[in-house]
């Protein structure tokens, strides 16, 4: 068999256990080491029962029970079972264990064994479950309330007079318009998490992108005067998602008016080879303490007014899929500030 390179290994997030047909172990990736607490130094030419001695959940030894040399010569691979680690530094760990078989013939020559940290795959099956609760929460209401009104309306038109039925209306296709921009917020976190946002640049006017965005809050009914937008020197040509640029603006503007309180200050200004942007309010600022977690999913401040929870996640994909960067601090009124930087970016293609 050939020599295993080790560094091959090294970058794979799984931890990797490789096994010869003496059942002693011939490589141990740096995910391994972390997770068994060892080093492959350490174990390299051990036997496999001492290095990874593992148990079932009824406490039975899981290596005489699958007996991973002998058994059917058509076996090729063992499914993920949960263990746990009976002995050594990590003894008392719950993984997630996969083995693999390498045979010249109908003999096992290697045996590759994955490793996974439970602790990681709760967290992703919690945040899942965490997901679905909110989207769940958040779609019962505009749904229900669409239900109800064209139930009403389909019932009872002709009891109602014009202005009433405008009024139903009106609160079925502001309903309608909440439950799209949920399932676009999905989408776009599904796409940050798979590393699959698209990015369609051109040339984008920041302060025209700030001032739109401020002019449509002022035509929905937010006061003129609680808004200020300060650009200050030439930017560089920038080259961004128009769409994804207004979407991270708007998201921090709204976040601004639902937590903050008083003037919303939204500054623009050159920044090394790009531009810098930040965004204000008056109100109680965001404890130092949490400061950490307001990009995460779900956080939505001590008052918790509204909203999936989703939408600093999102800029923060958002900024970091332009090469950016995004941060939480302090205003020099007290209140929030949020500051995210872009490169000027390049053309997607050469211009002739």
């Amino acid at each position: 068999m050939p020599v295993l390179d080790k560094t091959a290994y090294d970058d794979l997030p799984d931890g990797v256990l490789v096994v010869d047909e003496a059942q002693t172990v011939v490589l141990l990736n740096a995910a391994a080491e972390r997770l068994l607490g060892i080093t492959a130094d350490s174990v390299v030419g051990r036997q496999l029962t001492d290095v990874l001695p593992l148990v079932d959940e009824t406490g039975r030894d899981w290596w005489a029970c699958t007996d991973p040399f002998g058994g059917l010569a058509s076996r090729s691979r063992q499914p993920e079972r949960r263990l746990q680690v009976s002995g050594g530094p990590a003894e008392g760990r719950d993984l997630l264990v996969t083995a693999s078989y390498m045979r010249e013939g109908r003999k096992v020559c290697r045996v590759l064994i994955c490793l996974r940290d439970t602790k990681t795959r709760e967290r992703h099956e919690r945040s899942r479950a965490d997901l679905v609760s909110t989207v769940a929460h958040e779609l019962r209401s505009p749904l229900t309330s669409v239900k109800g009104f064209t139930a009403t309306l389909l019932a009872k038109w002709d009891r109602f007079n014009d202005d009433q039925k405008k009024l139903m209306l009106e609160t079925v296709n502001a309903d309608a318009d909440r439950v799209t921009r949920l399932l676009t917020e999905l989408l776009d976190v599904s796409r940050i998490d798979a590393g699959r946002l698209e990015m369609r640049k051109q040339v984008v006017d920041l302060p025209a992108v700030v001032r739109k965005i401020v002019a449509g809050r002022v035509a929905s009914g937010d006061p003129e005067s609680r808004f200020v937008v300060d650009v200050t020197g030439e930017l560089p040509e920038m080259w961004l998602d128009p769409d994804k640029i207004e979407q991270v603006v708007g998201n921090l503007v709204e976040n601004a008016l639902r937590h903050g309180e008083g003037t919303v200050t939204v500054a623009v200004r050159s920044f090394e080879s790009g531009a810098e942007v930040t965004v204000a309010d008056e109100g109680e600022g965001i404890p130092e303490e949490t400061a950490s977690r307001v990009f995460t999913r779900f956080w939505r401040g001590g008052n918790r007014r509204g909203g999936t929870g989703l939408g600093l996640y999102i800029v923060k994909g958002l900024i970091e899929a332009h090469g950016g960067s995004v941060e939480v601090g302090r205003s020099p009124s007290g209140g929030a500030q949020f500051r995210f930087v872009l490169p000027a970016g390049s053309p997607p293609f050469e211009l002739v």
